[in-house]
Parts: structure tokens; C-alpha cells; sequence
């Protein structure tokens, strides 16, 4: 805005440059859903690391797959999690202390090894406390809970209003909460009373209802709408042992490939490599476009357990292959194949079945990726084809690298042009929309995103009069065209090999 010039002398003003920076979106961010000992229901949860996850969820359960996916992420080099737990039919554990009814904060047979302490201070001792919250010495006790590992201790809390009132103190407790209104008196003294065996797990077997109930609720699989960004979904096994439900995994190919995200698919256990491509396409329906958003590994992870003490048994390779997504691209960068030897996979004993070369052959042009054992190097990814990377399809999408490269690069823009919505649509407006862009584009060319030895030759930014029309103005419409030249993995190296004929010396 220009400054008013009133008095003769030098005025200053401060112009915007136009220049609006981009930062790349998270490319990782790994969302689980299942079941879990414990922890909020139907939440998406933020953990950073495998004992954020057993604070909040438990850990490892053998009732189900989701802790184990879990740690296998983390072992291979994870980082940032979203864990949606799902407990169908459970309930939460109770404790009544006269007036003052406690519940589990969560739903699950774990509330029932809580307990309860209440004592009453001096009077005396608590005289200064009770003054600066305006209520009697008497009508101060303290609480103590605990769970059989933790302990909480609450003091000088109280049943009148005021800051220390009990419900808005357990607020903070991560193992009760007040159930209904705090009214009456101060609980009597009491010592170690158990809550009531209230508390179950719900449902032992899911079905597909489960995972996807109706979207309007935001439970399930669902619950991720809550969140505001996640880049890989993995949906373990109801139990280590057994599969997912018939229906789950095209619905969640649907959701990732509304929020931008990419599926990790996980066949099921004891299945013939004759069978697992038919099971794609045909029990778990991933085909169509959509099926670019996702990659199916084959085939499972043998580790131990150690709920079984430390037996051998098998797992889903969702969460250790997500890990190596992770890692690689925290390395290499999301445009590097997350697979080969720099993609191994740690934690683990070996693989249900070992594939020979010949068997991985059959696999890879079906777009089935394989997990292989090799000597000295370990077990490791062994392909990166999506779901629409049969060889017959000849898709664009082919690789997972491009894929998720692609996927990266939308949501980014999507995020950073939201300054662009309602600014006047002319010439000044394209100029700082392609700077913006191609410092970015040109960012990403120097880390070796691209194809081509110029930024020419790896990408191009259009937004001016051709790509925005008088017509397109009028509907206040501006149109911005990225074009980029993706990098592909070397799948197969050929090495050619002839004999030399010695030449006679002269």
C-alpha cells in the first residue's frame, strides 16, 4: 500500500519480493490400523517410536498383528507412525469410590488389573492449598492409581469446582478418567481397591465391518480422515496368523488413492506362489487405476516372538517393508526403488518360503514383489513394481519409486499453492507461481530426482497465457502444468561377455 507523502523528506517502504518458498510434504508418514491391548479407539495417534507405541497401545499382543507390525517398522529404520486402534464390542473397566465413578481411558481387559488409592491429608498440612483454591481443608484427598508397571499419584484434588476438580485433573491421567458428573463429597479412604472386571477386548475374530464401518462415523480405517497427512498404509493381519478380511484391502486402495497415500499389501499366510497373483486380482480385488496407489510383497516374514518365548513364527512383511520405505527414503530420497541390497530387512530369522530366481521370475512380471534370502547379504526387498506393474499393462506407473515420486510432488503443491485461491489472475500472479515451482523443481534436479543432465531435459513448469485462457479467467480458473522425467529402477542388468583373440606379436 503506498505511504502517504505529507512532509517533504525520504520516505521507506518495504516491497514483497513475490517469492513464496516450497517445502516438500513428509514422505513416510505410516498409518497402521488394527487391534491393540490398549489406547484411544477409533484415533489416529501420532507415535515417533516403538515405546511411544507400547505406552500408548500396549505393545505386542498376540491376539493381534498390529504390534508386530509395528516393531518391524521401527527395526528397519521407520519413523513417524499414525496407529488407528479398532476394538469392536470392547469395554472399559470401572472402579466407584462412594460418589466418584473412575473408567478406564480406554476400552480393554487390561482396566481390570487397575487400582485405586484414596487418602485424606492433614487439614494442617493442606491449610494454604485449600485457601488459594477457595475450598475447605476437608474437601482435599489425594488419588493414586496405578496399572501393576505405572503409577499416578494426584495430589490435592477435590470434588467442588474449582482448578483442582477432580474430572479435569484425570484429564492428564493415561489410565482413568471421571465416568459421568462429579458431584458429592470427598471419596472415603481406601487402599488398593481393584476396579471390577468390567473391562473385555471385544470382538476376537474381525470381519470386513470392522475395518470398514460406515464412513460418516470416522471409525476404522475411516478414522485416518482425522488425519491430516500420512504417506503409507499398512493394515496388519487380525492375528500374526491369519488374513485380512475379504473386502478390506480395495476399499483402503480406494482411501489412499483419495488422500494421495500408498498401500502396502500383504498376501496371505501358507499361499503357493502359483496362487498370490490370482488372490490380487481376484479375492482382493486390487485392480483398476486406483491399484498404481499400492504393491503387494510375498512372500512372509519369519522372526521370533517374543510373547512365545522366542519361538519361531511367521508375520506380515507390511511394517518391515514400510520401515525400508523409510529408511530409503530418508538416504536416497522417495525417487530411489526402495528395494536391492541397500533395502535389507532386519529383525528377521528368514522368509516363509525361500524363492529361487526361477520362481521370482514367475512373480515380477506378474507385479508380485518378492522378499529374498541371499547369502552374506540377508534378507531383503526384491521388487518395486505397484499393483499395475504386470508387464501386459504397460502402465506409466509401473515402479514404485515413480509412483510414490508422483505422489510426493501432488500432495506437495496441492499444500503449497493455497496462497494462489483468490489472488488477482494475471500475468503477476503466473510469474511468481512458475518461480515458485521451478525453485523447487530445481531443488529436487540437484538431489538427482530426475532424468536428463539439464533442468530442461527434467522438467518444465507452464503457467501463462496458453496453459490459463481469457475463458478460464473468466471462470476463475488458473491452470498450472508440471511436466517431470522420472528416474526407473534398473530392474535387470545385462552383462554381455565375449572372447578375445590373442594377436600374434609381429
Amino acid at each position: 500500500m503506498p505511504v502517504p507523502l505529507t512532509y517533504p523528506g525520504v520516505y521507506i517502504t518495504e516491497i514483497a519480493s513475490g517469492s513464496r518458498t516450497i517445502t516438500g510434504v513428509a514422505t513416510s508418514i505410516t498409518a497402521f490400523v488394527g487391534r491393540a491391548l490398549r489406547g484411544p479407539v477409533d484415533e489416529p495417534v501420532t507415535v515417533f517410536t516403538y515405546t511411544d507405541f507400547t505406552r500408548v497401545f500396549g505393545g505386542l499382543w498376540t491376539l493381534s498383528g498390529l504390534g508386530y507390525a509395528v516393531r518391524d517398522f521401527y527395526l528397519n529404520g521407520g519413523g513417524e507412525a499414525l496407529i488407528v486402534r479398532i476394538a469392536p464390542e470392547a469395554t472399559a473397566a470401572t472402579a466407584t469410590l462412594n460418589d466418584l465413578a473412575l473408567v478406564a481411558s480406554s476400552p480393554g481387559a487390561w482396566g481390570n488389573a487397575l487400582t485405586v488409592s484414596v487418602v485424606h491429608p492433614n487439614p494442617d498440612d493442606v491449610a494454604d492449598v485449600a485457601i488459594a483454591q477457595g475450598v475447605a481443608a476437608a474437601d482435599l484427598f489425594q488419588l493414586t492409581i496405578t496399572d501393576g508397571v505405572a503409577d499416578e499419584t494426584f495430589l490435592n484434588v477435590t470434588m467442588i469446582e474449582g482448578p483442582r476438580r477432580v474430572d479435569r485433573v484425570l484429564e492428564s491421567s493415561t489410565l482413568v478418567r471421571v465416568d459421568g458428573e462429579v458431584t458429592g463429597s470427598p471419596p472415603d479412604e481406601v487402599a488398593d481397591l481393584a476396579f471390577t472386571d468390567t473391562g473385555t477386548d471385544g470382538k476376537v475374530v474381525l470381519e470386513a465391518a470392522d475395518y470398514l464401518p460406515d464412513p460418516a462415523t470416522k471409525q476404522g480405517i475411516h478414522a485416518l480422515a482425522k488425519a491430516d497427512l500420512f504417506n503409507l498404509l499398512c493394515l496388519p493381519p487380525p492375528t500374526p496368523a491369519e488374513k485380512l478380511p475379504d473386502g478390506v484391502w480395495v476399499e483402503a486402495l480406494v482411501l489412499c488413492a483419495q488422500r494421495r497415500a500408498f498401500l502396502v499389501v500383504d498376501a496371505p499366510p501358507a499361499m503357493a506362489l502359483t496362487e498370490v497373483a490370482g488372490w490380487v486380482t481376484t479375492d482382493a480385488q486390487l485392480t483398476g487405476v486406483d491399484s498404481r496407489n499400492g504393491a503387494v510383497y510375498y512372500p512372509r516374514l519369519r522372526a521370533p516372538d517374543p510373547l512365545r518365548g522366542g519361538a519361531i513364527a511367521e508375520f506380515a512383511a507390511c511394517g518391515a517393508v514400510a520401515g525400508a520405505m523409510a529408511r530409503t527414503d530418508a538416504t536416497r530420497g522417495v525417487w530411489k526403488a526402495p528395494a536391492g541390497t541397500d533395502a535389507a530387512i532386519t529383525g528377521v530369522n528368514g522368509l516363509a518360503l525361500t524363492l529361487t530366481d526361477g520362481e521370482n521370475g514367475q512373480l515380477n512380471p506378474l507385479a508380485v514383489n518378492c522378499l529374498r534370502t541371499f547369502r552374506g547379504i540377508g534378507t531383503v526387498v526384491w521388487g518395486a513394481r505397484t499393483l499395475r506393474g504386470r508387464d501386459l499393462l504397460a502402465d506409466e506407473y509401473k515402479y514404485v519409486p515413480v509412483r510414490r515420486l508422483a505422489l510426493f510432488l501432488e500432495e506437495t503443491l496441492y499444500r503449497s499453492t493455497q496462497w494462489v485461491v483468490f489472488e488477482p489472475n494475471d500475468e503477476p500472479l503466473w510469474g511468481q507461481i512458475r518461480t515458485s515451482i521451478e525453485s523447487f523443481m530445481q531443488n529436487l534436479f540437484r538431489q538427482g530426482a530426475f532424468q536428463g543432465a539439464t533442468p530442461r531435459d527434467a522438467y518444465f513448469v507452464r503457467c501463462d497465457k496458453e496453459t490459463t485462457t481469457q475463458y478460464d479467467i473468466d471462470r476463475g480458473v488458473v491452470n498450472i502444468l508440471l511436466g517431470f522425467a522420472p528416474l526407473k529402477p534398473a530392474e535387470f542388468v545385462v552383462i554381455g561377455i565375449q572372447q578375445k583373440t590373442a594377436t600374434p606379436a609381429a
